[in-house]
Parts: C-alpha cells; sequence; structure tokens
C-alpha cells in the first residue's frame, strides 16, 4: 500500500512521489484484503442480499480458520465463537447489532471488522459524543448554497448513515451512549421503517437491502445515556464479555502488539511472552480483586484495566526499550505505563498500586526486577 503526495523539486515545481506504507492504520478491509478475497473465492454458501460473504465466511474471517485449500484466516476476536455467530445472524435481520460492555472489550474491533466482512466497507462510522447532534445521524445541509438556492438536493449534505440506506450497506456508531437521548431517538424511524424523512425537500430516503446498523456502547464511562425503551428494542444486544481465561488474554495482546509493532515500525524484538503474562496477571487480578491463586484479596483500582490497555502498556514499553533501551522489552521500559494505566486517581489508586506492589510484586519469585522498577516511578 503506498499513498502520493506532492512536494516541490529543485526547480520549484511539484511532483508526485509514492510514499510506501504512509497510512499508520489501514482499514480492516485494506488490511485483510488478502483474506477477505481468499474467503469470497471459497465461499459457496447463501449470502443475504448484497452481503460481500455469507454468514459462514464472515465467522470465519473474525473467528479464523483454514480453507479447504489450505488457506489461513487469523483470528480477529478471540472468544466465544457463538457470540460472533449471535451478532452476524443478527445482521441478517432487520433488527441493528449493539455491542455492549466495559471498556476495551473490542467492541469497536468486532464492529469494524463486521462491516469490512459484509460490505467491504467500514468507513461508514458516526462517533457518538456528547456533542453529536441529529445532522450527524440524519443529514446536513452546504450553508452556502443553501442560502443561494434554498433547498435542494445539490445543498443536502448525506451522512454516512444516509449513505448506508441508499447504498445497501451496514453503518456503525461508536460510543451510542455518549449521545444525548433526544439524538439517540433519531434512530428509532430508521431502524423500524427503514426510512429516513428529508421534510425540507419533501421526500425520503427508503433503505435498500442489504442495509444495517451496528452500534457500540459501555456503561462505565462518566457522561453515559441509557437508551431508551422504545430505541433499545429495536436493537439486538450481544455483550462482549473480558477474556475467560488468563491465556486467552496473553494470546490477544500478543497478536494486536505484534500487529501494532509491524504497523508502528518499533525498532524492539518482539516481546517475550513472560513479560505480557506479568502485565495480563497483574490486570486479571486488580480486575478482579484476588490474585490468580485466590489466596490474596486486593483492592480494585478505578480504571477498568482492560485488554486494550494491556497491550498499549506493552506497545509504550517496546517504544521505550527500541529507542532508549537495547531493544529488548524489560521491567524498567514497561513500569513508567504500567503505573499511568493502573493509577487513574493519583490519591486513592496510587495506595492500591503501592500495596499490590509490597504484598503481591515484591514477593512473587522472579518479579523483583519489576518492583523495584514499578517503586522508582509510583
Amino acid at each position: 500500500m503506498s499513498q502520493n503526495t506532492q512536494v516541490q523539486n529543485n526547480g520549484g515545481e511539484t511532483d508526485s512521489v509514492s510514499i510506501p506504507n504512509a497510512v499508520l492504520r489501514l482499514h480492516a478491509e485494506q488490511q485483510f484484503a488478502e483474506e477477505l478475497a481468499e474467503l469470497a473465492k471459497q465461499d459457496t454458501r447463501q449470502r443475504p442480499p448484497n452481503w460481500k460473504l455469507s454468514p459462514w465466511a464472515v465467522r470465519t474471517y473474525l473467528i479464523g480458520g483454514k480453507l479447504k485449500n489450505g488457506f489461513e484466516v487469523a483470528p480477529k476476536y478471540i472468544g466465544n465463537a457463538r457470540l460472533i455467530e449471535i451478532a452476524v445472524a443478527t445482521l441478517a435481520t432487520d433488527r441493528g447489532l449493539l455491542l455492549y460492555g466495559t471498556p476495551g472489550t473490542a467492541k469497536s474491533w468486532v464492529s469494524e471488522h463486521l462491516a469490512a466482512a459484509i460490505s467491504s466497507d467500514s468507513t461508514l462510522l458516526i462517533q457518538g459524543t456528547a456533542g453529536t447532534d441529529e445532522n450527524a445521524i440524519r443529514y446536513g445541509w452546504n450553508y452556502a448554497r443553501l442560502l443561494v438556492e434554498g433547498p435542494s438536493t445539490a445543498a443536502l449534505v448525506v451522512s454516512p448513515m444516509m449513505h448506508a440506506m441508499q447504498t445497501g450497506l451496514v453503518a456503525r456508531i461508536e460510543e451510542l451512549t455518549r449521545i444525548s437521548s433526544e439524538v439517540q431517538d433519531t434512530l428509532i424511524t430508521i431502524l423500524s421503517e427503514k426510512t429516513l424523512p428529508v421534510p425540507e425537500l419533501n421526500t425520503e430516503v427508503q433503505a435498500r437491502r442489504g442495509f444495517n446498523v451496528i452500534a457500540t456502547a459501555n456503561n462505565r464511562d462518566k457522561g453515559v445515556n441509557e437508551l431508551s425503551s422504545a430505541l433499545a428494542r429495536r436493537f439486538n444486544t450481544v455483550i462482549l464479555p473480558v477474556p475467560d481465561s488468563l491465556e486467552e488474554e496473553i494470546e490477544i495482546v500478543d497478536r494486536r502488539v505484534s500487529s501494532l509493532g509491524k504497523a508502528l515500525e518499533l525498532p524492539a524484538e518482539k516481546p517475550a511472552l513472560e513479560e505480557i503474562r506479568r502485565v495480563v496477571t497483574i490486570f486479571r487480578e486488580l480486575r478482579n480483586g484476588t490474585t490468580l491463586d485466590g489466596k490474596t484479596k486486593l483492592k480494585s483500582p478505578s480504571g477498568t484495566l482492560s485488554t486494550a490497555e494491556a497491550i498499549s502498556v506493552i506497545n509504550s514499553g517496546l517504544a521505550m526499550a527500541g529507542y532508549y533501551g537495547d531493544g529488548q522489552l524489560n521491567a524498567g521500559d514497561m513500569a513508567a505505563s504500567l503505573t499511568g494505566a493502573i493509577v487513574k486517581d493519583p490519591v486513592q489508586d496510587r495506595v492500591v498500586w503501592l500495596e499490590y506492589l509490597q504484598t503481591v510484586v515484591k514477593e512473587r519469585e522472579g518479579w523483583k526486577d519489576l518492583y523495584r522498577a514499578c517503586q522508582e516511578v509510583v
């Protein structure tokens, strides 16, 4: 993948130069284009209207597996395959899909890959915030043209939702519960009637077959707006849990760290699984309020300590190791980012972290280096 950019040559003229790998993060349908193409070639099962792949192939793309010709599809979601099957089956019906769970449980990741596999386009995205208004979901106006021409099709600014309806694709809404309740309810007509009225033009947009909506939401952040019962009924909710086991979470972190490390071109070596295991163990113990063996009760910090944050800690450590160390990830490289991930409240969380360091990390065999490194930055 390359990207063209305009630069001036010595004569002051503008040349077009191709810069390979200039994009920091490719969309899912670009990054995994080979897998999607191979699945499409091998996929002989029935596809819902306007789907690029059958539900079987979408599940295989998300969960991973080996095709008949030996081609290996890497897993995008490591966890309960039944949850992915329910999500895919929901999108084949007339109900929207709501991916629900605590922060860092791969809701956005799953949403993106579902849209990529079904529509070959994961970019029809509406980011929910406290400031998101109805125009972001319905449509907007080019006010310069509106003032000159009045309401017209040319002055209409098509939203990702309207585009998805017009083309029969999947639209995504991130952090639905961050949007105010009044704006959320804009979706009721879209989800129930599959219609988006445009009263200014005395017309409407009717959704083409294949259109659906994937929304993500969590109930842990401040400023969460609960869905009205009318809107909630129009979604089928799939709760994405934290990884069931330590080994499962380690595998998720290892895969994502490897992928991100290549994309960011970090100069450090791939981290040893033991370092990943230590970070994941700390997160799971503090998250659950007890050590893995169940012998010691612990206080939990205010943060979520999600798998996504564990990935961030390891990546930050790799950057430190690559640019300021010997290229091999060690306790000193991770200490600052690990402490930062745990200590969100400088008073309460610091007490919890210090107590954990004293009672667990200091006494655990082979963890003395991590104890000393964290003590220096806490």
